[in-house]
């Protein structure tokens, strides 16, 4: 489902402030992985991403989703393959807009527009069928403004919106690292339920160790621009963190983890 070869990315190259963020990364998720992905800060975790995404242009390398080449498409191109939720909670829903009027955006996204007015009610009762998998109470507040929801709310709701057309590639970058514990655990326990159900090809970014062993099939640790570790299968299953961060030290060489791993 995503192919990624020898991906190279450097940013304000010949300047003082030059920085290689991605040094010939290779990738390939089959349909319905779901990888999660950690590093410490400057690893190239976003960058890859954003790669994905579309972002900006590589400088060298493909990138190929569903078997066609998307590596010079930009980026409003690549959405039609990808859907994706940011770390801000405000980022991926309009504020001044009700839950359903969001939902019926995203549902219309790419799609042929008619000058029918509104919603219908059965598009209303299978908005509140699909906000019901949150559990959150928000399929009783379909025409609440979006910008009075919390930010927990706010990012589940992203979520939904993110996959409601199924998309070939889920991309998630650190989407519960700006909420409380409690809040953050809910909205990886409707990630876990979605990307299930639709069987998503799905990359998640998150600087919580715990959440990268537990979450996925598969788990990919990066380092100074390239992939140091691809940990799948049984030996994933029994992976613990404190393996983990013994993996970490012998990957970079150091017993001291990046901070935000450690608090994570």
């Amino acid at each position: 489902m995503l192919d990624i070869k020898q991906v190279y990315k450097t940013f304000n190259p010949g300047t003082v402030n030059e920085k290689t963020a991605l040094k010939g990364v290779s990738l390939h998720l089959n349909d319905g992985d779901f990888v999660t992905v950690i590093g410490g800060n400057g690893a190239g975790k976003s960058t890859l991403l954003n790669a994905v995404a579309g972002v900006w242009p590589v400088d060298q390398g493909s990138i190929s989703i569903d078997g066609a080449d998307v590596t010079r498409l930009p980026e409003h191109k690549r959405a039609g393959y990808v859907g994706r939720v940011f770390q801000d909670p405000m980022m991926g829903t309009a504020a001044t807009m009700q839950i359903d009027e969001n939902l019926a955006l995203a549902a219309r996204r790419g799609k042929h527009r008619t000058l029918r007015p509104g919603i219908t009610r059965g598009e209303r009762d299978s908005y509140q069928d699909l906000l019901k998998i949150l559990d959150l109470g928000l399929e009783n507040r379909l025409t609440s403004k979006v910008g009075l929801l919390s930010g927990g709310q706010r990012q589940a709701l992203t979520l939904l919106m993110a996959t409601l057309q199924r998309p070939q590639l889920l991309l998630l970058d650190e989407h519960t690292a700006a909420l409380d514990p409690k809040t953050a655990a809910k909205v990886l326990e409707a990630t876990e339920r979605i990307v299930a159900r639709d069987r998503l090809t799905t990359l998640m970014i998150t600087h919580n160790m715990r959440d990268a062993i537990v979450h996925g099939n598969r788990l990919i640790m990066m380092y100074e621009g390239n992939i140091a570790l691809d940990i799948s299968g049984e030996d994933k299953a029994k992976l613990t963190v404190e393996e983990l961060l013994a993996k970490f030290g012998q990957v970079t060489g150091s017993d001291e983890a990046d901070d935000t791993l450690l608090l994570g």
